[in-house]
């Protein structure tokens, strides 16, 4: 995969989205800065922070995805590959559905995906070292070059859904004492029921990430 280097850019997925919508760049291709200070975040919320941190996005091929990947939980997918990677790297961290990492009951970084034409971009944003943006960080020295190099190592396996899922449901129960923000409103996920395709159920009423 290609990978963009920079020192600093207000945000790796804006940088990347505007970039193959104007054909500069095609997938597969990575963006790396080591600060960034506009950084798109959920709900339109701004995740920025400086140098030690992890900003990165990326642009994969929607052909190249797991066929029973369901692009709404692509989130998960992509957050359950880097959390895995931190955890052989000894972080006590999981994922809080669909897209936030956390290490214990805090936040320490969070994922965001958007459909481009015929890719799927993926921005990643985890505090490393400094908490400068209303959370908590890992404190852990691996450089953000040597994590985006072992995540998208093991992202180019493109591991089944099924395979990632049946991890994942373990780990959700995890995410019950906690609630989610779902069409303007908080929404406890102590009752969710998590469906086999990432999706939760409340009710009978289906709810995915889209993010």
């Amino acid at each position: 995969m290609d990978i963009h280097y920079f020192d600093t850019l207000p945000s790796t997925q804006t940088y990347l989205v505007e970039a193959l919508q104007k054909n500069r760049l095609k997938a597969p291709v990575a963006v790396l800065a080591l600060a960034q200070h506009a950084g798109v975040g959920s709900r339109d919320n701004v995740w920025i922070g400086g140098e030690g941190n992890f900003f990165a996005s990326f642009a994969v091929k929607l052909e190249d995805l797991p066929e029973d990947l369901v692009l709404s939980s692509a989130s998960i997918y992509f957050s359950f590959i880097m959390k895995q990677i931190l955890l052989d790297l000894g972080e006590n961290i999981w994922l809080k559905w669909p897209n936030d990492f956390y290490k214990n009951d805090e936040k320490v970084g969070g994922t965001i995906t958007k459909k481009v034409n015929d890719t799927l971009v993926c921005g990643i944003g985890i505090n490393l070292k400094k908490s400068q943006n209303g959370y908590s960080a890992l404190q852990n020295d691996i450089s953000p070059k040597i994590l985006l190099d072992k995540y998208l190592f093991a992202l180019q396996k493109f591991p089944k859904w099924k395979h990632i899922f049946s991890q994942y449901q373990i780990e959700f129960e995890l995410s019950r004492k906690f609630s989610v923000h779902i069409e303007n409103y908080q929404k406890s996920l102590s009752d969710a029921f998590l469906c086999d395709d990432g999706s939760l159920s409340f009710g009978g009423k289906k709810v995915y990430s889209l993010r």
